[in-house]
């Protein structure tokens, strides 16, 4: 893999990661049209650390809730931050569930699979869709509603899916307030990227492979400077009801990548 190849992977994983559009699906469709498929495992491996790049941003962005939350967590007593932790807790089990049993089938769906891409972008775009014209409240997240969102996060696993799409999406569905249904989104998913990034690390499937050095840190650079710029867009987005624009966007991805596979 080329250093401007791993830029390009970089920019497109900084911005879709947060912008609710699958990065999942943008870099398999780019890496299809790189011919990058050809070497799987140094595929999957750029792939963590660019979702461990974009993890990094997160915890830039919400630094302060973070840290209230692990303060919190220290401290004797049953209060706010336990049990916001808690209900993260909760919305991880299923992702970590399908992640863990299901490893070996779900690489095979980040060769190439262009198609199943297509289709899923078709989903999320409705999803999106619906968020937006939800009503607005201020409700809070509440534990039926985090295994519900974590369900949700479990199927974004799927290239095209849009992690940020479908949790944030059902979060607002359930009637959630938008700030918040955007918070617990992006602090969910942010212990699961690092867990899974220790995993792939330490697994053996990837010492057989090399991959140079400079891609890698240049890919996960670009995504850690675009990630910052995309998170913070996102919140404003959200807030103001403007999915219905990233809906129209995945459609058109979406239909293309469906007819370029099928022709």
């Amino acid at each position: 893999m080329g250093v401007l190849e791993a830029l390009i992977l970089g920019i497109i994983q900084g911005l879709t990661e947060f912008l609710p559009v699958s990065s999942s699906g943008h870099l398999e469709i780019v890496k299809a049209l790189f011919g990058g498929n050809a070497v799987a495992k140094e595929s999957m491996f750029m792939t963590v650390m660019l979702h461990g790049a974009t993890a990094l941003s997160t915890i830039v962005i919400f630094r302060k809730d973070i840290m209230e939350i692990i303060s919190g967590l220290f401290q004797f007593k049953w209060n706010e931050q336990k049990i916001f932790s808690l209900k993260i807790v909760l919305s991880m089990i299923p992702a970590a569930f399908v992640g863990v049993a299901f490893s070996d089938e779900l690489e095979l769906l980040f060769e190439g699979q262009v198609l199943l891409v297509g289709f899923m972008l078709v989903i999320t775009a409705l999803l999106l869709y619906f968020a937006d014209k939800a009503k607005t409240t201020e409700k809070g997240v509440s534990y039926l509603s985090a295994v519900i969102i974590g369900v949700a996060q479990a199927i974004a696993i799927l290239p095209g899916i849009s992690r940020s799409g479908a949790t944030i999406s059902t979060t607002v569905l359930l009637g959630v307030d938008r700030a918040k249904a955007t918070r617990f989104s992006f602090l969910m998913v942010v212990p699961l990227i690092l867990g899974k990034m220790a995993k792939d690390l330490l697994s053996s499937d990837f010492t057989a492979q090399g991959e140079a050095v400079m891609p890698v840190v240049i890919g996960f650079i670009a995504a850690f400077i675009t990630g910052l710029i995309a998170c913070t867009w996102m919140i404003k987005l959200v807030k103001k009801s403007k999915l219905t624009y990233f809906s129209i966007y995945c459609v058109v991805v979406g239909l293309i990548a469906i007819v370029s596979q099928m022709i």
